[in-house]
């Protein structure tokens, strides 16, 4: 950057490393805390944020009803996400903090701890450094709209918020037959989840509050606070049925929690769309550009125009496109660094197709500074391939393009003079694909992000499967790959 200048240019590749860094979530995490708590050394306090701060830790309240099984769910997300687990019990256990003393007093003599002292308790645990490193997952917590507004105030915004729902009589049914081991905390079932080891089964206990009335006093609690607990979080509430096994409600939750919150920060895509001939790259391109207004470069177009232009790289290039052999890699590559890296497309972002071919074209794409942040291959079969390609037929008349399946000629005399060209022909088709299949065998573990999609579909049902992956974020594999 030129400060001597005015206006003040940016470079792009400012913007490439904002985004690999994520520098602007972290910006958006430090003037957060700096507005919530207000210290009284700032300086000192972003750099203990710095420090411990993950904008990637897991951030998680996990609600719903008595005997929905958030405790279940809990410990096994805090065992699968190595998360402290943090609930109205643990919290109280503890001896960590004069404030979980001076709850236990309030239930001793049966009073109801105030709002503020329950949020102050989960305030102390969640500034410990095990949460501040590495996240934390709150069961239970709030469970009502006075508590989930007190810690809005002190700055704990979940990422997540997961809402169990069940019937209610199906609720105090599976309530009736909760068993508790008392060392380990685990909760089991005399019906869904009786354990196998048979000690662990003579030391299970029924717990105090499973009787029916209690059960239903409990649920007449909860509906009474549910609306305002759904008015502190709104639309950011996942809600998932737990009436259905456990575990299945665990892989919904795990799901939805290993995919990173929407985020405000400038986002360009920058597309590569992959596949065999007639997986439909140029089309989910023109439509996915066409929507967003991102660039679209098609490699092979991009080829033929600079053939054309009669400079004397286009002289090069023709010889090889009017034989139908392949452009040298560093040919295609320069060209495409030259489109890729100007102002347009660093604005508005940009789909490539058509390139890479193989390992090699995409191993030299750093080299080009050409980094996607999207890369899908479309996968159809060859049985599909041929039935695209390999009925397309020309009216040398009009120029209109057919397909004797899909769009047929609608008269006789269009039909009788139509053409089919040499490169739609069966055979040159298949050894096309042969190729490309040849070539890639090795491309799909250049990327460890791809995505995989079936092309053998309708293509605005495809269409709408990259359209979901370009505007929700990725998850993050470093921490959560399982």
């Amino acid at each position: 950057m030129d400060a001597t200048k005015r206006p003040l240019y940016v470079p792009p590749q400012m913007g490439l490393y904002a985004e690999k860094h994520r520098l602007f979530d972290m910006m958006q995490d430090l003037l957060g805390g700096l507005l919530i708590h207000r210290p009284e050394n700032p300086l000192d306090f972003l750099i203990r944020q710095l420090k411990f701060s993950n904008c990637d830790a897991p951030r998680i309240f996990l609600l719903g009803p008595p005997a929905s099984g958030k405790t279940t769910i809990a410990m096994w997300l805090s065992k699968q996400l190595i998360i402290p687990w943090i609930s109205q019990e643990n919290l109280l256990t503890n001896e960590w903090s004069a404030l979980a003393s001076e709850v236990q007093e309030y239930q001793e003599r049966k009073q109801r701890i105030p709002e503020a002292v329950w949020a102050k308790l989960i305030e102390e645990r969640l500034k410990l450094e095990d949460c501040l490193c590495s996240g934390w997952i709150l069961e239970g917590l709030p469970d009502t709209r006075e508590l989930a507004r007190s810690l809005q105030v002190m700055g704990i915004i979940p990422r997540h918020v997961v809402m169990l729902y069940a019937p209610d009589i199906m609720l105090i049914e599976r309530n009736l037959g909760k068993r508790v081991d008392e060392v380990t905390g685990e909760v089991y079932h005399t019906t869904f989840d009786w354990p196998t080891d048979e000690n662990i089964g003579w030391r299970l206990k029924a717990p105090e509050d499973i009787s029916e009335k209690e059960t239903s006093q409990r649920l007449l609690e909860y509906h009474r606070n549910l609306p305002g607990i759904v008015q502190s979080f709104g639309k950011s509430i996942k809600l998932i049925n737990a009436d259905q096994p456990c575990a299945d409600v665990f892989w919904q939750v795990l799901s939805h929690v290993r995919l990173p919150p929407r985020t405000h920060a400038p986002f360009s895509p920058r597309i590569i769309l992959c596949g065999p001939p007639g997986s439909g790259k140029s089309l989910q391109a023109s439509l996915i550009a066409e929507k967003y207004g991102l660039i679209n470069v098609c490699c092979g177009q991009m080829l033929k125009e600079a053939a054309a232009s009669g400079t004397r790289l286009g002289e090069f290039i023709k010889p090889y496109l009017d034989g139908g052999w392949p452009v040298p890699d560093n040919i295609v590559i320069k060209l495409l660094s030259k489109r890729i890296n100007r102002l347009d497309c660093y604005i508005r972002g940009w789909v490539l197709h058509g390139f890479p071919r193989d390992e090699d074209q995409a191993k030299h794409m750093p080299g080009a500074a050409i980094y996607p942040n999207r890369v899908f291959f479309l996968n159809v079969p060859v049985e599909t391939v041929l039935e695209r390609l390999s009925y397309h037929m020309l009216d040398p008349v009009s120029g209109e393009r057919y397909h004797s399946l899909c769009k047929p000629a609608i008269t006789k005399e269009v039909n009788d003079r139509l053409l089919i060209n040499p490169k739609d022909m069966e055979e040159t088709i298949k050894s096309k694909v042969d190729l490309y299949f040849r070539l890639s065998s090795g491309l799909e573990e250049s990327f460890e992000d791809a995505i995989f999609i079936n092309g053998d579909q309708d293509p605005q049902t495809v269409f709408e499967y990259i359209e979901s992956y370009v505007v929700n974020p990725l998850p993050v594999k470093e921490l959560w790959d399982l």
